[in-house]
């Protein structure tokens, strides 16, 4: 059975101890790629690098918004040099976050834009974070990048969680929707029925490892290989064959990101 997982952080501290050992127990189980996301330069750099490193591996680059105050013309160049590199995708995480508000506002809404066009520039999806900023992201995208992307898919909106109504939103605008761990918290009933809607050729799986466990591991460390208990939950959802699932993100996750 072949997954992959769309959205993880292999380059964290958190994985330097064992992730040769990590890497090999998703392959082992049938991953057939990991997109490794860079949050800031440092990070976009670890992640070009990791995917130098493993064939299976790809990288995208991009400040994350609570780092959105570092983004600076000389970042943006140095971002623009790695994004040429073969092996990078897409250019993100990147977005607006209004729960923490690490950067301001307004500074986080023009690093946004800034990095919607290097991703024109480059001709890369992006990878998008929002959390309690929906309607500024939405504005900005149409507004700023839709009007450019129009026949090939524009990104995914990653770690969606915030049920039918923005899921709906985000469709017609022909994004995908990154479906992890959370969906297989209990109450989390918004996501549930999101998916619920969501078409199966429109959802990616990820984990956002080390974050956000699946609920039999919460508490722990994630990984990519619990990608598939995202996929046994969405399978449960919409009343599909766990195979099924992970074929069609996995052919979802390859037209997005034209992985060969």
């Amino acid at each position: 059975m072949n997954f992959i997982d769309s959205h993880c952080h292999l380059d964290s501290p958190k994985f330097h101890a064992d992730l040769e050992q990590t890497v090999e127990r998703a392959f082992s189980a049938g991953a057939v790629a990991l997109i490794n996301i860079g949050v800031d330069l440092a990070t976009s750099k670890s992640s070009v690098g990791l995917a130098s490193r493993y064939r299976l591996i790809y990288a995208s680059i991009g400040v994350h918004p609570h780092d959105a105050k570092t983004l600076s013309n000389d970042v943006i160049e140095k971002m623009r040099r790695l994004g040429r590199e073969q092996k990078v995708v897409a250019v993100g995480e990147i977005g607006l976050d209004y729960y923490r508000n690490l950067s301001n506002q307004a500074i986080q809404r023009q690093a946004f834009i800034e990095q919607l066009n290097l991703a024109k520039e480059l001709n890369k999806p992006i990878i998008v974070h929002c959390r309690e900023a929906y309607s500024d992201v939405l504005d900005i995208l149409d507004e700023q990048y839709l009007p450019h992307v129009s026949g090939k898919p524009p990104g995914v909106i990653h770690s969606f969680s915030v049920g039918v109504r923005y899921a709906q939103e985000f469709l017609k605008r022909g994004f995908y929707l990154g479906i992890n761990g959370m969906v297989t918290y209990p109450n989390n009933t918004q996501l549930v029925e999101a998916v619920k809607i969501i078409p199966m050729d429109k959802i990616l799986i990820e984990t956002d490892a080390p974050l956000l466990a699946p609920l039999i591991h919460r508490g722990k460390r994630n990984e990519p290989l619990y990608v598939l208990e995202v996929a046994q939950q969405i399978a449960k959802i919409k009343n599909l064959s766990v195979e099924e699932v992970c074929q069609t993100s996995t052919n979802n996750t390859r037209q997005l990101f034209n992985l060969q």
